[in-house]
């Protein structure tokens, strides 16, 4: 009986084994089928390595060695007193070389130190063959009398040109401080800077009607305009204060022809 007993519970043992595959026979495949699986994976990595490297390379030729990317036409725009030809050739941009060649900071670099006039540019690559220089000129807010000439100043005090002809509608500034302790105090150059202050100040209208913006002291500026007007406008303090108040000491006296800023609490005008 016992040994009946032993025979079955062996029989069963076996058949759970053979069932199972035990566990000697389960680690075996996941074994090989471990290394089948591995095996495909490195042959795609090289595969796509390969191919990144192949890509790379057509992409550099692309970029420097073929005739597709490269300079065929060098625009400029934006330019007003300057000639396009003056800014192509202070650009220095070659024709028929790589597109990825051309160093666009260096481009504006030169532009900016070669071409005062200019106050921003920018450069910029156009795929596949174009190079855009976009200029932003200088804008004279002043005239400063030196011989027989004029230097422009914009309104931060840049001199950037010296013309022969004044440009129309640009203020021309007049310095009779000789006798002024300001001089003293504050130097020729301080003086020359709060008139530009004030040019920087007016609104447009009155801007292209002054004609003479006057210094006699850093508190003594006056404003020569057209039709015989004139405007006491002070220091060059409070300028935005000064303007709101010519224009409405302007709109409610019409006819006048003197007009007193200094104090912008308490605009004055008189026809005379």
């Amino acid at each position: 009986m016992a040994g009946a007993v032993r025979e079955k519970a062996a029989a069963g043992r076996e058949e759970r084994g053979a069932g199972s595959g035990g566990p000697s026979a389960a680690r075996r495949p996941a074994a090989r089928r471990g290394r089948r699986l591995r095996l495909p994976g490195r042959r795609v990595l090289i595969a796509v390595l390969l191919a990144a490297a192949v890509l790379g390379g057509f992409a550099a030729w692309a970029l420097y060695g073929s005739n597709w990317l490269r300079v065929e036409r060098v625009a400029v725009s934006g330019t007003d007193v300057l000639d396009a030809d003056e800014v192509l050739d202070a650009a220095r941009v070659s024709e028929d070389v790589p597109m990825a060649t051309v160093d666009t900071d260096a481009v504006e670099a030169r532009l900016a130190a070669e071409l005062p006039r200019i106050d921003s540019v920018d450069v910029d690559r156009v795929w596949p063959h174009r190079v855009e220089v976009t200029v932003t000129e200088r804008r004279p807010a002043v005239l400063l009398r030196k011989g027989e000439s004029f230097v422009e100043v914009d309104d931060e005090g840049v001199r950037f040109a010296t013309v022969r002809t004044p440009p129309a509608k640009v203020p021309i500034v007049e310095m009779q401080v000789a006798d002024s302790p300001s001089l003293d105090r504050f130097g020729r150059q301080r003086l020359r800077e709060s008139a530009v202050r004030v040019a920087g100040a007016l609104s447009e209208s009155v801007r292209r009607d002054t004609r003479t913006i006057l210094v006699r002291s850093y508190d003594s500026v006056t404003l020569e305009l057209t039709g015989g007007r004139t405007v006491l406008w002070g220091s060059a303090e409070r300028g935005v204060a000064k303007t709101k108040a010519l224009a409405a000491v302007m709109k409610a006296e019409r006819d006048a022809r003197y007009f007193d800023v200094s104090v912008p609490s308490a605009p004055a005008a008189s026809s005379s």
